[in-house]
């Protein structure tokens, strides 16, 4: 099998995986990169959030609309800089993140069953070589 085909199928397989283990949890598809995203930058703007989690801003818009009215998130204007709106995660935000990170780390364990830990570091680097590769061919 090729590469791309390789990366999409696990992506997607991992993603149908995850889902349905967090299908009570309520979540839609964009919310769990966001809360993911705001559990090591709280505070963040939204420019950086839609950024961080490859989300055109309009879409993120729509998402943080969602997960404010869910209770996951509050938005404050930033004193400092009053076109920019700092997001937050509430504390029912960092409850469901904590929630979705188990799961996170569950579908980790099964996808590295077997490997090594020098070959689980290899494959963090490879990955993220790829990565930096496409991102700037885009």
């Amino acid at each position: 099998m090729s590469l791309h085909h390789l990366l999409m199928i696990n992506h997607l397989l991992l993603q149908k995986k995850f889902f349905a283990k967090i299908k009570e949890c309520g979540l839609t598809a964009g919310q769990p990169k966001v809360l993911e995203y705001l559990a090591s930058h709280d505070g963040s703007i939204q420019k950086e959030i839609a950024s961080a989690c490859m989300i055109e801003p309009a879409t993120l818009t729509s998402v943080l609309s969602g997960m404010e009215h869910a209770g996951l998130v509050t938005k404050k204007v930033n004193p400092s800089n009053k076109r920019n709106t700092n997001v937050y995660l509430t504390e029912k935000g960092k409850q469901k993140w904590h929630e979705i990170e188990s799961v996170f780390q569950e579908l980790d364990v099964h996808a590295l069953d077997g490997f090594s830990q020098d070959e689980i570091e290899y494959i963090i680097q490879f990955l993220n070589k790829i990565y930096e590769n496409l991102k700037g061919c885009i």
